[in-house]
């Protein structure tokens, strides 16, 4: 079964248009992130979310390649194709923040020594996230990932529902 995408969403973004050329491929991708993200961030809750530079692979900053790659340590980060085609659809998703497409939820997660909130975006299916961390300069971009298993969609739907029963409300 396929997702239903809102039509405000960009196209994805194929490594087939690219006839397989990875190093042109990833250069659209980070020309799309660095315009979205870099040259005309978007804000939330009247704040300006920002991006992480260091550490850089590649000359691309941190926060590009956890958009879009995956994996637990830093430096063994590998790219997730899934990820590249979607790198334009944070952006847009944040903006329509609390529409019926898109719930937003908030969480507490542990980050260097403390507890730090966190905002979550999402499809109405729970099949594409976005984490924004609060700091003290805004939000940062933290990362962007699809949901392909169905439990982990059912854990973020029942961690959304959750927050909302708790009275959340992060417009």
């Amino acid at each position: 079964m396929e997702d239903e995408i809102p039509s405000w969403l960009p196209d994805l973004i194929l490594l087939d248009a690219y006839k397989g050329h990875w190093d042109t491929y990833i250069e659209t991708v980070y020309a799309y992130f660095h315009n979205d993200f870099v040259e005309n961030a978007p804000s939330f809750q009247q704040r300006r979310i920002c991006v992480r530079y260091h550490p850089h692979y590649q000359e691309k900053g941190a926060t590009f390649w956890h958009l879009v790659s995956e994996g637990k340590i830093e430096s063994e980060r590998t790219p997730d194709l899934r990820r590249c085609e979607r790198i334009r659809w944070p952006k847009p998703m944040i903006q329509h923040a609390n529409s019926i497409e898109v719930p937003v939820w908030e969480t507490i997660r542990p980050w260097k020594g403390q507890m730090q909130r966190r905002i979550n975006f999402s499809l109405d299916s729970f099949s594409y996230i976005i984490v924004i961390a609060e700091t003290n300069r805004g939000f940062d971009l933290v990362t962007s990932f699809f949901v392909k298993e169905m439990h982990r969609r059912e854990k973020f739907r029942k961690e959304y529902e959750d927050w909302i029963k708790k009275g959340g409300s992060a417009g």
